[in-house]
């Protein structure tokens, strides 16, 4: 009997690294829906901050939660525009970590979709090489919406990170300070191979994008074929 039960748990952590990767794949899945979809939404991203941005966070489904104190958790990716100056095609996505709090006296649950636009080089290398908070170590604020973006204060325009959400069908851009990004460093190494980092995957270009990332590149392909952000 002691030999079923050993054999089961070999067996059982054997399958835990696919499991694992699977779960890496349903991110980024769900990750290139909500971007399709925010995207097709007619008062969405202005296009002129979508092409200056250095690289698209997409965070899906992050939970709120709070009784008397209030916090967020979530897990999505992020991918940049590919090469040292951010210049190239959209790279493959690394795994990106979000946490926070907020007090409050809210009571329950609710799941949102998040999506952040990096600004500039600092912001971008700073969020791939450890963990930030919004506000804090890199300057963050909510987007603004519609197809133009010449109404954009002078706050939003000296942000470093953009945020938008979508929530029970309503889109708005809204301010996450205080909450920390950082790269989930263990997704990862699940997804791509022990030692990758989150640098080495949006930088180094010869780091193949796994078939899960297609529909979310290939809206920003479409999208946003070029960075504008030096023009």
């Amino acid at each position: 009997m002691k030999r079923i039960f050993s054999f089961l748990a070999v067996m059982v952590l054997a399958g835990l690294p696919a499991f694992a990767q699977k779960d890496e794949n349903n991110r980024i899945k769900n990750a290139g829906q909500v971007m399709t979809e925010i995207l097709n939404i007619p008062d969405n991203i202005p296009q002129d901050l979508l092409d200056k941005a250095e690289c698209v966070i997409v965070l899906p489904s992050v939970m709120k939660f709070a009784i008397g104190f209030g916090g967020s958790y979530g897990r999505g990716v992020m991918t940049c525009r590919s090469g040292k100056e951010f210049s190239g095609p959209w790279s493959a996505p690394t795994m990106m970590a979000v946490e926070g709090g907020s007090f409050g006296f809210q009571l329950g649950g609710q799941a949102t979709d998040f999506v952040l636009l990096v600004m500039n080089e600092r912001g971008a290398s700073s969020i791939l090489t450890s963990q930030v908070k919004l506000g804090a170590d890199v300057a963050a604020a909510a987007g603004p919406k519609g197809r133009d973006a010449a109404a954009a204060t002078d706050v939003t325009m000296r942000a470093e990170i953009l945020s938008y959400s979508r929530s029970r069908g309503l889109f708005a851009g809204i301010s996450l300070e205080g909450s920390t990004l950082r790269p989930d460093n263990d997704g990862n190494e699940r997804l791509y191979g022990k030692g990758t980092t989150a640098k080495e995957i949006v930088i180094n270009s010869a780091i193949q994008a796994p078939a899960s990332a297609q529909l979310l590149l290939a809206t920003l392909d479409r999208k946003s074929p070029r960075n504008t952000s030096g023009s």
